[in-house]
């Protein structure tokens, strides 16, 4: 069974600092792609960034680039994101999702969520 359980949101004032991470089990981790997705109240679904299955090549959004830093320990089976110079525009539950593996198919499983809440 796939799981992928995250931890480490909370509340902080703007201009703080935060690590998620996610941890992943019931599958090879290091075969996959993972990414970051977030939803605001009230909004969509947000990409927030991605991170390659091996090499660990990343990709951001123009939201989040600079900001926030995508990271995996394969060793750990586990996904990070390292969210700094937070703004209230980043208060969203935050998901780690498992990219399906075929180009094109998205992703097909996803955590609980974590909630991030950035105010003064």
């Amino acid at each position: 069974e796939v799981l992928l359980v995250e931890s480490g949101g909370g509340s902080v004032q703007p201009g703080g600092s935060l690590r998620l991470s996610c941890a992943a089990s019931g599958f090879t981790f290091d075969d996959y792609a993972m990414n970051w997705v977030r939803q605001a109240p009230g909004k969509g679904l947000e990409w927030v960034s991605r991170i390659s299955a091996s090499v660990g090549t990343t990709w951001y959004p123009e939201s989040t680039k600079g900001r926030f830093t995508i990271s995996r320990d394969n060793a750990k089976n586990t996904l990070y994101l390292q969210m700094n110079s937070l703004e209230s525009e980043d208060t969203a539950v935050y998901y780690c999702a498992k990219d399906h593996g075929l180009p094109g198919w998205g992703y097909d499983y996803w955590g609980q969520g974590t909630q991030v809440t950035v105010s003064s």
